[in-house]
């Protein structure tokens, strides 16, 4: 299996990008390309590697090493959920720390099977909310 940075200079690198480009994408210093690349820095935060791999046309999951096919993850996302709403959706899904039962980390098939899960409580919880609290609000003005 190859590691984060050998994923992130593959795919840097199909997409005809130098370390500078994918840099200036992210908003960083080349310094910090090189050191994912070079796998001097191993741990990137969740909000660059979300990023990282929007940039990369990827998934988290897949510069992680946790699946082996690079295409990117497509999410059934409602026709009503606002720009807030999917950022949301994103930061819950793309959470870098492992899930965890009875302090044992999941496989990646499990894992897959409670995210899918996550999704569709998301989506039902979120939409709930909206008409439940947004009607208020337009009560209350």
């Amino acid at each position: 299996m190859s590691s984060l940075g050998e994923r992130i200079k593959a795919l840097r690198e199909k997409m005809g990008l130098t370390q500078d480009d994918l840099a200036d994408a992210l908003d960083m210093n080349r310094a910090n390309i090189s050191n994912y690349e070079r796998g001097t820095i191993t741990k990137i935060p969740s909000n660059i590697l979300g990023k990282l791999a929007d940039v990369l046309n990827t998934n988290a999951d897949y510069l992680l090493g946790r699946i082996d096919d690079a295409a990117p993850k497509t999410y059934s996302i409602p026709s009503w959920a606002s720009p807030k709403d999917i950022r949301d959706f994103k930061t819950i899904l793309l959470e870098d720390g492992p899930i965890m039962f009875d302090g044992i980390p999941i496989e990646q098939e499990d894992r897959q099977k409670v995210l899918r899960v996550m999704e569709a409580m998301f989506w039902d919880i979120k939409e709930k909310n909206k008409k439940t609290y947004g009607r208020k609000k337009k009560e209350d003005e």
